[in-house]
């Protein structure tokens, strides 16, 4: 590879950088906004939304469009923020990337007052020079009524769905987690 050929691999690296951000944020303003055309279109065609606890999952751009129809229709104004964005352009090719995302939100699902962290997993892949997501998966440390912060954050089911309290997603469930718990913290 010439210095030239280095140089133009080493700025669409830096671009690329800086377009999947671009895509994190254009996320976060689609979901505040409800703004259903916009969302969809950061994802590609084939792509999958899911959360490991299970109350998330599509497959292809019409079922995404589903779930968020079905989320947006209970949830009132909301306030999505991104915090780090760490990504890795592949290697081999440069059209494919993978990335891990944190974000808080502030919403109102069925008029509760709730604040959410989040860490997505994501995978992009830029086609005709726009990058989309082909993977995203959400997992939340909480998502919880505002006015039970304070009781439930120390609890491991600090995931509130329909109702229901759920196990978060992590950290504990993290195998480095457990790791150390094991070596560290009982002794």
């Amino acid at each position: 590879m010439s210095n030239l050929e280095a140089l133009e691999a080493r700025v669409d690296r830096l671009e690329s950088h800086n377009k999947i951000n671009e895509l994190a944020t254009a996320y976060a303003v689609a979901c505040d906004e409800h703004d259903m055309d916009k969302l969809i279109n950061l994802f590609t065609e084939d792509a999958i939304f899911e959360s490991p606890s299970g109350f998330m999952k599509a497959s292809g751009r019409n079922e995404i469009f589903e779930i968020f129809v079905e989320m947006f229709k209970i949830r009132g104004p909301g306030y999505h923020w991104t915090h780090d964005v760490c990504v890795h352009i592949n290697a081999d090719d440069p059209d494919l990337a993978k990335g891990t995302v944190y974000s808080h939100a502030e919403t109102c699902p069925n008029n509760i007052v709730s604040i959410a962290a989040m860490k997505y997993r994501d995978e992009y892949k830029r086609e005709d020079g726009v990058w989309r997501f082909t993977l995203r998966e959400i997992s939340f440390l909480y998502y919880v009524p505002f006015k039970d912060f304070d009781k439930n954050l120390i609890s491991p089911n600090r995931l509130y769905v329909g109702g229901e309290w759920l196990e978060a997603d992590y950290p504990e469930k993290l195998p480095v987690w457990k790791e150390f718990e094991k070596s560290y913290k009982n002794k």
